[in-house]
């Protein structure tokens, strides 16, 4: 019996594949437990569609994050902090202060979690900071670093 898979399966395969399997284990463990359905003309043209929907809003969050890596390239934000001698800061600058800032300075939303700081922040001066906004797009933020 051909079944199309509504969650990956281990051994079997993985979402959105039709694949070929005995009568038995179709009705009794994937169609039971929701992981499958049967492969009819009408399930596989849902599928057909499902397929293309996918597509449509995998390509509009593409170009929505590279619109915004454009304007983060274009930007800089400033970020004032207690230093003590040398030009060190006291502790070091997050990701959150960074998403903060960014928020504040350039009405952008950024999630903290796509920042990639390799290393800490720990002086003053400018750095470039990259932030992954799509598996495809990733864009350098200017962070001006000055002493309060």
């Amino acid at each position: 019996m051909k079944v199309i898979l509504l969650t990956d399966v281990k051994n079997v395969g993985k979402k959105g594949q039709v694949v070929e399997v005995s009568d038995s284990y179709a009705r009794n463990v994937l169609i039971k437990k929701k992981q499958g359905l049967e492969a009819t003309g009408k399930n596989m043209n849902d599928l057909k569609l499902q397929k293309a929907n996918d597509e449509k809003v995998a390509a509009q969050n593409l170009a929505d994050a590279r619109v915004l890596a454009e304007q983060i390239e274009k930007s800089s934000i400033v970020l004032k902090v207690k230093v003590g001698e040398g030009g060190k800061l006291f502790g070091s600058i997050s990701t959150k202060e960074i998403a903060e800032a960014v928020k504040e300075q350039l009405d952008l939303e950024v999630d903290k979690k796509k920042i990639q700081i390799t290393n800490p922040i720990k002086s003053t001066g400018e750095m470039d900071v990259p932030i992954k906004l799509h598996t495809k797009v990733t864009a350098r933020l200017k962070v001006h670093v000055e002493s309060l």
